[in-house]
């Protein structure tokens, strides 16, 4: 059975950063498109800057960044599902 490969440090810091620069640039276009008033799609595109930061919070291992992005998340489908 072959093994998992895990990144090493420097390997996942390349990739913090890459998901971060990524999920920041997408989060400006939710803005962006909220700005226009082009719904449904800002909120795609929050929903994958959301899930971006979530995914850097644990590349890092940092918690405070995992809570706000997992509840930002949560408040969204939620508000998503209601309307």
């Amino acid at each position: 059975m072959p093994h998992a490969i895990i990144p090493s440090a420097s390997q996942r810091e390349r990739i913090a950063f890459t998901v971060k620069w990524l999920a920041s640039i997408i989060q400006i276009m939710g803005y962006t498109a909220t700005a226009f008033g082009w719904t449904p799609i800002n909120l795609y595109l929050f929903l994958v800057g959301v899930l971006g930061w979530f995914a850097v919070g644990v590349l890092w291992n940092d918690r405070a960044i995992m809570l706000i992005h997992i509840v930002a998340l949560g408040a969204m489908l939620v508000g998503m599902s209601s309307s």
